[in-house]
């Protein structure tokens, strides 16, 4: 029995007693109710503070009211007991068959396991990494590709139809910047003031110079420089993603706004709804009332469009393809960014924080040897996407990085990540899919299967049984709750806590699997292959919402 059925369970008791006029809810029954796993033994299997929660409102004591709804929560199928304590929480006790049936309905639910509906019928634009085409993808990127992927797979397995986009900054002076370092190098010239170093400029340069020999005579060599160079750094952006087993359904080219004439006609759009204005020779966008901190400039005086620009045209593009929330990661130092684009999504007449939403990720430092590491060898400046995945592999990497709240600063300590110990998180998890596996297998020896319908649940009455049951009905709330606060670190923490409890099982010898020596294979013995078969489609089903592979051995 899983919280979401016992919710619904709690939902239906108090709509018999509103229904027979034992209860009065002004407001109406929720249509759902919190049942959570109690922090202490002894409290029984789950807790609710329902009563808590409803009883100003059924203008009664918390303890009265817990105790009808007690009454007739007894009577539902699969309730061993139900207890009042305190002001008026409720324990609820489940039957062991109850609880075990979870095993099976598991095990029947594949990888559709921890599937919910809550974010059903959005269509979702994620837009993440989009970081500009002038070197490799460094760390403060990395990241947001391992964060934003698996928020990708939390909303989906929420129901939700996500498009993961990136957004090409191939317009613009720091274009203009690499194209110059890319064509100085060519010239041997040192490099622009202004412009970027490292290996990977000469190995572009060259590459350059592989597809066009004549690239220096041109009529404008920059652009020569600038064109294919953008094109092999992005395509080498692309490459290392995929690497990184992450891949994006758009790419979308900022370029393509200026050229299209999007940006006029989103303009266009604001005048219609009044708010843009003249001033000084530009045209402004009036986001100062809808809490900006000023007034911001759209086009300038020389007729050029301000960036603020591009973000009105591709916010209005998105919209018109369909998107009823965009989300945006950025960097922590686009934080002061925030103000203008919610204010920008108002002008639109759209609702801030709703069909627009900006995540914004912290720093993370690498740690080699206790000591930060801040160049990498080719990039020259700043630690790449390449760089961790040499270190500790991509499995690591991605777990590393999506294992922590995003608006936190990280640590990254290499030496720990790549450890092939339990002191890994990520080895840790992986570790106890390989070993159901090999439960499995042993017990396919034995000529031990699973047959669903002579499974009998009422046989896993161990209390460390109890306790995994517990902990593996989460996932579909642990998913649900990971996306509706964009926080896909729960799913990493939830398989840690997870992986420690199946472990005890694991230890626990009255609880084994496999029967000892010569003994017969008994009905107990099913029951836990069950058991074991539901805990290895929670790992590899919560391993895979964060892209991290579920290995069969280690």
């Amino acid at each position: 029995m899983t919280p979401e059925q016992l919710s619904t369970a709690v939902v239906d008791v108090l709509t018999a007693l509103v229904d027979e006029g034992a209860i009065t809810l002004p407001d109406g029954v929720p249509s759902t109710v919190t049942v959570e796993r109690p922090r202490q033994k002894g409290h029984g299997d789950y807790a609710t503070n329902v009563a808590l929660q409803l009883a100003k409102k059924a203008g009664m004591n918390p303890r009265a009211l817990g105790e009808q709804v007690a009454e007739k929560l007894k009577a539902t199928d699969g309730i061993a007991d139900v207890e009042i304590a305190g002001p008026g929480f409720l324990n609820i006790s489940v039957e062991a068959g109850a609880q075990g049936k979870l095993a099976g309905e598991i095990v029947a639910a594949g990888a559709a396991y921890g599937n919910n509906d809550s974010f059903k019928g959005h269509n979702i634009n994620l837009e993440f990494v989009s970081a500009n085409p002038t070197g490799p993808l460094h760390l403060g990127g990395v990241r947001w590709a391992a964060v934003g992927d698996a928020l990708g797979r939390v909303l989906e397995a929420s129901g939700a139809e996500v498009t993961r986009e990136y957004y090409f900054n191939d317009h613009g002076g720091q274009i203009d910047r690499f194209a110059r370092s890319l064509l100085a190098w060519a010239q041997g010239k040192p490099v622009p003031e202004d412009g970027y170093g490292g290996a990977y400029i000469e190995e572009i340069a060259k590459q350059v110079l592989a597809k066009e020999p004549n690239a220096l005579e041109a009529d404008d060599p920059q652009e020569v420089f600038r064109a294919i160079g953008v094109e092999l750094m992005f395509a080498e952006i692309k490459k290392s993603l995929h690497d990184f087993n992450v891949d994006f359904d758009v790419y979308f080219h900022e370029d393509n706004l200026h050229k299209s004439g999007a940006v006029e006609r989103a303009i266009e759009k604001l005048r219609e709804l009044g708010n843009v204005y003249e001033k000084d020779g530009a045209i402004w966008l009036a986001t100062e009332k809808f809490g900006d901190d000023k007034d911001r400039v759209v086009i300038k005086a020389d007729g050029n469009g301000a960036y603020f620009s591009g973000d009105l045209a591709y916010y209005l593009d998105k919209r018109e393809r369909g998107f009823d929330r965009c989300f945006i990661m950025l960097g922590a130092d686009h934080h002061g960014y925030v103000g203008r684009m919610m204010a920008m999504c108002a002008a639109f007449g759209d609702t801030p924080h709703e069909n627009l939403e900006i995540l914004i990720g912290q720093m993370v430092n690498l740690l080699k040897d206790g000591q930060p590491m801040r160049m990498s060898k080719r990039a020259g400046t700043v630690v790449t996407i390449d760089d961790i995945v040499e270190a500790i592999g991509v499995d690591a990497a991605r777990y590393a990085l999506a294992r922590y709240s995003s608006d936190s600063n990280i640590d990254i300590d290499l030496d720990l990540w790549a450890k092939a110990d339990s002191a890994n998180p990520v080895y840790y998890v992986q570790y106890v899919h390989a070993r159901t596996c090999r439960m499995m297998a042993n017990a396919a020896d034995l000529g031990m299967g699973i047959d669903l319908d002579t499974f009998d649940p009422s046989l896993l009455t161990h209390e460390r049984e109890g306790e995994l049951l517990r902990a593996l009905a989460e996932l579909p709330r642990v998913v649900a709750t990971a996306a509706e606060l964009r926080e896909p670190h729960r799913v990493a923490r939830y398989l840690e806590d997870t992986a420690g409890i199946f472990h005890r099982w694991y230890d626990d010898d009255d609880c084994r699997m496999l029967p000892k020596g010569d003994e017969p294979v008994a009905p107990v013995n099913l029951a836990r292959l069950a058991l074991v078969s539901a805990a290895r489609t929670v790992f590899a089903n919560g391993l895979g919402l964060l892209g991290v592979s579920a290995p069969e051995r280690m």
